[in-house]
């Protein structure tokens, strides 16, 4: 694979990030609501788009810890900007970083069955998505794409992390935009299998 030392350089990076996994609960306040979290930790508008929330695990995207494993990654002094969304049962995390944005985002289908579909049709609009195999996998479907996106399915949630926005070398360790979104989303898988 094109980028298999930059994942191996990620896995190892993701694995030191996973000691601080948080319990679900504590991710994001306001579950049906869309917010705008400053890095001084300031809370902004939000909007209620409906009587029901997003999961907890789907929160998890937005929440403190995934804004210190960014933080910690990209040697940031201040948790990231980021404004948060859900609708259609998309909840969706974009944090606005010096080199662009990052938008990390959950889907949440009616059943596992319906998430393969989603999954797949998001791969297959990709175009140019390569299934992640072996051990990188971490055992569930998933594919990456060249520009920065990686793609993950577990049970009935769709985890996609795009860092397709970002440069071509991302933080200290000038890892690919790629490794830097893998880094970020098996920390987020890792949490959500310790605490589902």
């Amino acid at each position: 694979m094109k980028y298999r030392n930059s994942w191996l350089a990620a896995l190892a990076a993701a694995s030191l990030l996973l000691s601080g996994c948080a319990a679900a609960g504590a991710a994001a306040p306001g579950a049906a609501a869309a917010s705008e979290t400053h890095a001084a930790g300031h809370a902004g508008e939000q909007h209620d788009t409906g009587t029901e929330g997003p999961p907890e695990a789907a929160q998890m995207v937005c929440g403190k810890e995934t804004q210190d494993n960014i933080s910690s990654s990209l040697a940031l002094s201040a948790a990231p900007h980021s404004v948060s969304s859900w609708a259609d049962k998309l909840f969706t995390c974009t944090y606005h970083l010096a080199e662009g944005s990052f938008v990390i985002s959950v889907k949440e289908s009616a059943d596992p069955a319906a998430a393969r579909q989603y999954f797949e049709a998001l791969q297959s609009e990709a175009g140019d998505a390569a299934p992640i195999q072996g051990l990188a996998n971490l055992g569930f479907p998933a594919y990456e794409t060249p520009r920065g996106s990686v793609v993950f399915l577990k049970d009935n949630m769709t985890l996609s992390v795009d860092a397709t926005d970002l440069p071509g070398a991302v933080g200290p360790s000038n890892v690919t935009p790629a490794a830097f979104a893998y880094q970020i989303a098996t920390t987020i898988l890792a949490c959500w299998t310790e605490h589902p």
